[in-house]
């Protein structure tokens, strides 16, 4: 015979089976499409030190309408895709419209003077266009050599440009290294302490992009951080015995 508060527990448990308030445990939904295509990348066992013939390094810049990836947008990029040592191969340079012009704010649109109908007339692209493109471009460029992502804010550029490709259900993981490289790290443990691109630039006598909204782009800063690169890169150089 059952316990009095194990038949009161059946009892009210029937009851609420019959009023709908008893619902069953919701199942797993499957994962968004950005995730499986994290998970389906193939891990590599090449290095760098060993295969840098196998390697490449894709030096990213974006413009954005904010400094929230995710909320914020990427309007503007600009790929330079060299070798380990800082060679061009080959470049991207796409303008994007947001879905959500309105969120621009005044500091975003001080530094890249972004205006929809401006972009419209210089062939801004859709989300999905624009991650078409940068996925054609990369996997053409790069064949089956690896690729590292650099950048001089390397957690924002990676992040706005993985926010970008998730709408459509891809991740950056698709095309690089999950490491990323960052040039002001390279540049500080040379003893530059310099933690704009402008002012670096300076410092090691190189040219800067321009500063000037309408001028100042993906590419030009894409540009800019293969110019810093290299010339860190040579400095590297230079000192090893």
């Amino acid at each position: 015979m059952y316990p009095t508060r194990t038949v009161l527990a059946l009892l009210l448990t029937l009851a609420a089976c019959r009023s709908g308030e008893v619902k069953e445990a919701p199942t797993a939904s499957a994962p968004p499409a950005y995730v499986t295509a994290v998970e389906a990348a193939v891990p590599t066992t090449s290095v760098p030190s060993t295969e840098p013939d196998q390697w490449l390094l894709a030096h990213l810049d974006v413009e954005t309408t904010g400094l929230v990836a995710g909320y914020h947008e990427m309007i503007d990029a600009g790929f330079v895709i060299t070798d380990l040592d800082g060679r061009i191969v080959d470049s991207l340079h796409i303008r994007v419209l947001p879905e959500h012009p309105e969120r621009l704010s005044p500091g975003a649109a001080r530094v890249n003077g972004f205006d929809a109908a401006t972009w419209k007339e210089r062939g801004a692209l859709t989300t999905k266009q624009a991650v078409d493109t940068i996925i054609a471009f990369n996997r053409r460029v790069a064949g089956n050599r690896h690729v590292l992502l650099v950048a001089f804010n390397s957690h924002f550029d990676a992040g706005f440009l993985d926010a970008l490709m998730h709408r459509e259900g891809h991740s950056w993981r698709e095309l690089f290294h999950y490491f990323v490289l960052d040039i002001p790290s390279m540049a500080w443990s040379l003893g530059y302490r310099d933690l704009t691109g402008a002012a670096l630039a300076k410092r090691l006598n190189l040219p800067d992009e321009p500063r000037v909204a309408v001028e100042h782009t993906g590419i030009t800063g894409a540009l800019l951080n293969v110019r810093i690169y290299t010339a860190l890169r040579a400095l590297q150089v230079a000192k090893t015995p």
